[in-house]
């Protein structure tokens, strides 16, 4: 990881826990349990990549960093409701998130789907407010791209298609199935952050192009090096359980071409997405060095 990433991820990080520690307040009544385990799911740790890669892209275009952040908090509050509900027994059945208990484990199930719930509406209440952009429209686009990333066409989808690939095993799914469950399960998290970083900044649609490549790169390359840290991954470093979908038979990237493969396809698909930078004069900025850390990243 290079210094610059290192100090822009430690302030990244620093920013969003104080932003969901300052906007979750406790109550004083029977909610207060369910705001703790909502603050227990949101502080307890993570890399915050896709709020760094919404900063990041911001910045390419002179963004207030103010707006940028909260607008990187509420990705970060849908991936963790995300993370929350496939921890539960009726998804991955998780016992350890980020070297600690489960939320339904540390509170109970019930308390864990409300809390996700929860994060989930506070996302796009985040956006909602006037204080997230003067303009209604850059307000309403946000939401438009968080939705449409988040839902039976995004992540939720994508997590869809994952049980079934557990439920009919390896031979049901083929590379381009297992590659069209990961740009929805993963990569269209990270691809909204990318674009509404663009989306902040009032660029054109037509001009985010290069964005969007960028970020359908990034998204294959995560993802396959996910794959390879669950067949090759210390558990203490990665602080959940590995070799889950070998033991569960699913199919995945290492599982379908092989570790070696996997990884040569991991480190093209990122010096790719540099290139779509580089056409753009953007090539020595943030998100070319999120591209390296994503696929040499250990947990």
């Amino acid at each position: 990881m290079s210094e610059r990433l290192a100090r822009a991820l430690q302030r990244t990080q620093r920013e969003v826990r104080d932003f969901f520690d300052r906007y979750l307040e406790v109550p004083n009544d029977e909610r207060g349990r369910l705001v703790d385990a909502m603050r227990y799911a949101m502080l307890g740790g993570g890399k915050r990549v896709r709020p760094l890669l919404l900063v990041a892209t911001a910045e390419l275009y002179g963004v207030e960093r103010a707006a940028a952040v909260r607008a990187g908090c509420a990705v970060e509050a849908i991936h963790v409701y995300s993370l929350i509900h496939d921890d539960l027994p009726c998804m991955d059945d998780d016992a350890v998130r980020h070297g600690q208990p489960t939320v339904h484990l540390r509170f109970d199930e019930a308390t864990a789907v409300l809390a996700g719930d929860s994060l989930h509406a506070f996302a796009f209440e985040l956006l909602a407010d006037p204080a997230m952009s003067s303009d209604p429209f850059v307000r309403a686009e946000l939401i438009e791209t968080l939705a449409r990333a988040s839902g039976h066409a995004g992540m939720a989808g994508g997590q869809m298609m994952d049980m079934a690939a557990e439920a009919e095993g390896a031979r049901q799914f083929d590379l381009q199935a297992v590659t069209r469950l990961q740009q929805m399960k993963t990569g269209a998290l990270l691809g909204a952050a990318v674009e509404m970083g663009a989306i902040l900044a009032r660029v054109p649609d037509e001009g985010r192009a290069y964005l969007r490549a960028y970020a359908r790169d990034i998204g294959l390359a995560f993802q396959i090096a996910d794959d390879l840290l669950d067949v090759e991954g210390d558990e203490a470093k990665a602080g959940k359980a590995l070799r889950k979908d070998e033991d569960a038979g699913k199919a995945t990237f290492v599982s379908l071409m092989g570790v070696d493969a996997a990884r040569r396809q991991a480190h093209a698909l990122s010096e790719q997405a540099i290139g779509h930078l580089a056409a753009h004069g953007a090539q020595d900025s943030l998100l070319a060095d999120l591209a390296r850390y994503i696929v040499e990243r250990d947990r």
